[in-house]
């Protein structure tokens, strides 16, 4: 699930590849999409991106003309648009040629040039939302990542929000304090400070200060003050032995962003990089339980003692590879009215062959013939069941013996 770093990326690509495109015509969303139509005509605008933890919002400028008394026409916008975009499980986005339209490509923008390209949000799982007109969600935090002293501020300030007495590897995807923070984020953050992941989040967070010690962007070293006082002392202990993770939460994500290209290429898609920097999520070596969510937790060394009960590491399933595989270009749909119409030929044909059968059938049984070949089958039937029971009886064991094969055979057949 793309988070925080790759929404930023997102934005970034985005910022890149449309830089200096002129885009033009209506805002078009594909057929199956359940999302709002986007109420948005232009002859010429530009797109432009930028982020806020799991959001990505587009904005769609007109290029007015020279004159600037000049009358817009009819149906034609005249003013920016903002488009929120949550990127669900799966959502990306790419420009490509109209040709190279990709699969599950539900919004799409394009060019006024020659040939056509167009800016596509592609979603294969379709969990990703717009909102045309839209702004940031209030019900968000401030970002991890851009907005790290109001981040701060924000968690510290609401320690005692039932929010924080669960463990700490759940409080971390609340989006009302971690505006960013997704799966991987929360292994990689944990592991780095030797966190278990389900101690209490509060027991974690209240030895921090409410105040980072940065300075332009750089940070300084974290240092411990002796404490007096044992009450103090446990506190600092805390901090100690598990680091700032208000300060992790702000530095790791950067730590992806400044991948570049490897942690979010569309165009190549290039995930070695990403996969070398991962030190925790889906590393073998590692442990994995499912919280009391369901989401899956990578972990090394203990749970903590809120860990579910009987809760066992999930395994990995094979998904069968559905027929309709939500393809919505062009050619796709000419294949797909090609293969129905195919299957509506074998469709018909087994109906003429079932009707003809049918047919001789009634004129057998008019002329009698069928009525002869029924007798002279029931004939042999009756001479082959006397013949059995005429047959000498089974030696002592012999039916047990088949009983025990029979019975194996269907262990062997059988899933336990």
């Amino acid at each position: 699930m793309p988070e925080g770093p790759e929404l930023h990326l997102a934005s970034l690509y985005v910022n890149k590849m449309c830089k200096g495109v002129v885009f033009t015509g209506p805002v078009r969303k594909s057929e199956v999409s359940k999302n709002p139509d986007v109420p948005f005509t232009c002859e010429t605008y530009r797109i432009t991106a930028a982020s806020r933890g799991k959001e990505v919002k587009l904005t769609l400028t007109p290029i007015k003309g020279e004159n600037p008394n000049e009358r817009v026409k009819a149906g034609q916008a005249d003013q920016p648009m903002d488009i929120v975009i949550r990127f669900g499980m799966s959502g990306y986005f790419r420009l490509t040629t109209e040709e190279e339209l990709p699969k599950h490509a539900h919004l799409r923008f394009y060019s006024k040039e020659t040939p056509c390209r167009v800016l596509s949000f592609v979603d294969a799982r379709r969990f990703g939302s717009w909102e045309p007109n839209g702004t940031w969600n209030p019900e968000r935090g401030p970002c991890i990542m851009f907005e790290y002293k109001s981040f701060r501020e924000n968690v510290m300030s609401h320690l005692s929000d039932s929010a924080f007495n669960r463990p700490i590897c759940e409080a971390l995807l609340n989006q009302k304090y971690f505006n960013g923070i997704g799966n991987y984020l929360r292994a990689e953050i944990l592991f780095r400070l030797s966190i278990p992941p389900f101690v209490s989040a509060r027991t974690v967070l209240e030895g921090l200060e409410s105040e980072d010690l940065c300075e332009s962007g750089k940070l300084v070293k974290n240092e411990i003050a002796d404490t007096k006082t044992s009450d103090r002392a446990k506190k600092k202990e805390v901090k100690g032995e598990t680091g700032d993770l208000l300060r992790l939460c702000h530095t790791v994500p950067l730590e992806v962003v400044n991948l570049g290209g490897k942690g979010y290429d569309p165009e190549k898609a290039d995930y070695s990089g990403f996969e070398a920097w991962l030190q925790c999520y889906y590393v073998d070596g590692m442990k994995s339980i499912r919280d009391h969510n369901g989401r899956t937790m990578w972990f090394k060394g203990d749970p903590g003692p809120m860990a579910p009960k009987d809760s066992k590491s999930p395994r990995a399933k094979k998904r069968a590879k559905k027929e309709d595989d939500h393809d919505y270009t062009d050619k796709k749909k000419l294949a797909r009215s090609r293969s129905e119409s195919t299957m509506k030929k074998k469709v018909n044909k087994q109906e003429t062959v079932t009707k003809t059968s049918k047919k001789e059938k009634d004129a057998g049984w008019k002329d009698g013939s069928y009525k002869k070949v029924n007798t002279s089958q029931h004939e042999r039937r009756s001479t082959a069941r006397r013949r059995k029971s005429s047959s000498a009886e089974p030696a002592a064991g012999e039916n047990e013996t088949s009983f025990l094969f029979q019975l194996r055979g269907i262990f062997e057949t059988t899933e336990i």
